[in-house]
């Protein structure tokens, strides 16, 4: 027995959890230099505010109709996000931190009165953090996200399923009929992995609804899709196929790229970014327990300024033997940045990749160090110190000193609110 907890509107409920004259408004959360909005209340839905629409093409809702704008705060719903999940654990013996907001929870075979105890946990987590949930429960992960899908639109699109399923669905313990009445009511491009494409091909064969594609045959499913679309039916049919997954693979490859809050011609601010992104990345690579072979630089001009001469430019950077020293990434990438650069283009947006990564082990001295390593000293205790101290005075706080310059190339967050659960100076104050 698997449950699927996802919180509802994720950074709009987090940012309303400090702010309630947001209740009941109309809210998107815009995405990097606030270009496009990655998060919507359902009064923002309402307004017929689609996920990824550009801002500038929603402003005048602001004085139409009351919208409010707010830049993206990861810090806090990073912060938010652990916080839930810490509650959500409380539902069973295991669990698989499946996003920022959805998290699986196993074992539950053996949970007395499974759906009463998701109920408790929803309340404790509201109660706790503010924060507004639903749950889905059934036999197999697929089947619990598509009881998840059917507690939130109960809820928030009355007639769409049985009300009695708003916020805890629980399929297993629904009558049989319930059942195939609500899998008959999901249309087959809501069932989890299934996209837009592979449910027009579906749609071909008259496969429209996540009962039709339960009644699909699994090796036809096999042989003319994949062998996860055939994991997908059987677990439509309550056969568990896709197991909990309790610890994140590593990733094969590390990214972190930005856009510019305004465009870049020179080269020393595309140095300080490149060498900004690589430190953050070889934090990531340490975490996950991996060293890199090779890194990636890359940077364009804007798509949209059709005016401007056209950029875009990557080049690769072998490392000697592979690091996930911060030093050796970021002199790697700043080499990368030299490479590419041209003089008279407006640059709008740049990155840094790690390639062929490995599990780590301890750093072998270079016995022919150049300049993409150090002097050969093994600094993986140095390394170590800067990820605490980081980690515990916050982000940036020991860096490279190339990436600590003028920061002219960082991004636009003119409607960022306050990391209110992670910065002292945010705390915000109560008043009676």
């Amino acid at each position: 027995m698997y449950a699927l907890l996802d919180g509802n509107n994720f950074f709009v409920s987090c940012e309303r959890v400090f702010r309630p004259s947001l209740k009941c408004r109309p809210v998107v959360v815009l995405s990097n230099n606030d270009g496009c909005a990655i998060a919507r209340s359902e009064e923002a839905k309402a307004l017929g505010i689609k996920m990824g629409a550009p801002y500038f093409q929603i402003r005048h809702l602001h004085d139409q109709a009351g919208l409010v704008a707010l830049s993206a705060n990861f810090t806090l719903y990073g912060d938010m996000s652990d916080r839930m999940h810490g509650l959500a654990a409380g539902m069973g013996p295991a669990q698989e931190i499946y996003s920022i907001d959805e998290c699986f929870i196993g074992g539950l075979d053996g949970v007395r009165d499974v759906t009463r105890r998701a109920r408790a946990i929803r309340e404790r987590i509201h109660r706790g953090i503010g924060l507004p949930t639903c749950v889905g429960i059934a036999t197999t992960k697929t089947l619990a996200k598509l009881a998840n899908h059917v507690a939130k639109d109960a809820e928030r699109k009355p007639g769409s399923y049985p009300v009695e399923l708003a916020q805890v669905c629980n399929l297993a313990e629904c009558p049989p009929e319930m059942q195939l009445h609500v899998l008959h009511q999901t249309p087959v491009g809501d069932v989890w992995g299934v996209g837009r494409r592979i449910a027009r091909r579906l749609a071909e064969l008259n496969i429209c609804t996540a009962l039709d594609l339960s009644r699909m045959p699994p090796a036809q499913a096999r042989d003319q899709f994949s062998v996860v679309l055939e994991r997908t039916v059987l677990e439509l049919r309550g056969i568990p196929c896709i197991p909990l997954e309790l610890e994140p693979p590593p990733k094969q490859q590390i990214a972190c790229t930005r856009s510019f809050g305004m465009p870049i011609t020179d080269l020393p601010p595309l140095v300080e970014a490149v060498s900004h992104f690589a430190q953050r990345a070889a934090e990531k690579l340490r975490a996950q327990g991996s060293r890199c072979g090779s890194l990636l630089v890359f940077a364009h001009s804007s798509p949209f300024r059709t005016n401007d001469p056209r950029f875009s430019e990557s080049a690769t950077v072998q490392l000697l033997q592979p690091s996930s020293d911060t030093a050796v990434l970021v002199t790697a990438a700043e080499r990368g940045m030299r490479k590419i650069y041209r003089p008279g283009y407006r640059l709008a947006k740049a990155g840094v990749m790690l390639l062929d990564l490995s599990p780590q082990t301890r750093e072998q001295s270079s016995l022919l160090p150049d300049d993409t390593t150090t002097t050969g000293r093994d600094q993986s205790a140095l390394m170590e110190a800067m990820d605490q101290i980081n980690q515990r005075w916050g982000k940036g706080t020991v860096s490279a000193g190339s990436a600590m310059k003028s920061g002219d190339w960082r991004m636009k967050q003119e409607r960022r609110t306050p990391d209110y659960t992670t910065r002292l100076e945010d705390l915000p104050t109560a008043r009676a």
